[in-house]
């Protein structure tokens, strides 16, 4: 799989799965980033990290915002993932993640891309 891109099989989609992820995931705050991810068994034709991005309604009011910010969240990830995939496909082990935006403020790509860098890094580091 292509490490440049962030393919419709790296998107983590089902209602029943985001719950689980969720309810039953180990999470973490690099602010304004809350992290939420859990161990899964790898499939054959699944990715090996599937990621959800999602900014609430509750704190940015007009979809605009909301679409901009996960837009400067997915730019970051995509540019940053390599390295939890070097760690990830040297273990075989595949990973559910969840980013959600917490806080009520934008934040530069610059500072997000940096917050991601960090929480990947957190990532890898707990799965060891």
């Amino acid at each position: 799989m292509s490490q440049l891109g962030f393919s419709k099989k790296e998107h983590l989609t089902g209602e029943t799965r985001i719950k689980k992820l969720l309810s039953e995931g180990d999470s973490f705050v690099v602010y304004p980033l809350r992290i939420v991810f859990t161990k899964r068994l790898a499939v054959q034709k699944e990715a090996n990290v599937r990621v959800l991005f999602s900014v609430p309604k509750k704190r940015f009011k007009h979809a605009v915002d909301r679409n901009k910010i996960k837009r400067q969240l997915r730019e970051s990830y995509r540019k940053n993932k390599s390295t939890l995939f070097e760690n990830i496909n040297n273990n075989n082990k595949a990973l559910d993640i969840a980013v959600l935006y917490i806080s009520n403020d934008f934040y530069r790509f610059e500072s997000l891309n940096k917050k991601t860098q960090e929480a990947l890094t957190k990532i890898t580091n707990k799965l060891e």
